[in-house]
């Protein structure tokens, strides 16, 4: 089987470019929808044994789990930031599938 990705440089130029924009517009409550849409492309860009991978996560699901991580954070005085990493990972992974 073969796995690939497919995407161009230019593309992530426009995916990093939308990606910033949505970020300073909306002020960096837009980050969550940022996010999404370059998993988005990554996911649609990439092939697993012969299967493209589909991202099914939206900003709205996204943007209850920033919430909720920032309010950790500072209850924790900023000790839930070294899982914070980690936890947008296992958020992704879940939402991304073989088509």
């Amino acid at each position: 089987m073969e796995s690939k990705f497919t995407g161009r440089l230019i593309g992530l130029i426009g995916v990093n470019l939308l990606q910033w924009l949505i970020s300073c517009i909306t002020f960096g409550i837009g980050v969550p929808w940022a996010v999404c849409i370059k998993q988005r492309w990554l996911a649609r860009n990439t092939i697993i044994d012969g299967k493209r991978l589909t991202f099914d996560g939206t900003g709205g699901q996204l943007f209850g789990n920033y919430i909720k991580w920032f309010l950790l954070t500072i209850v924790t005085l900023g000790i839930y930031s070294f899982w914070l990493s980690i936890k947008m990972q296992q958020w992704i992974v879940k939402h991304t599938h073989h088509a």
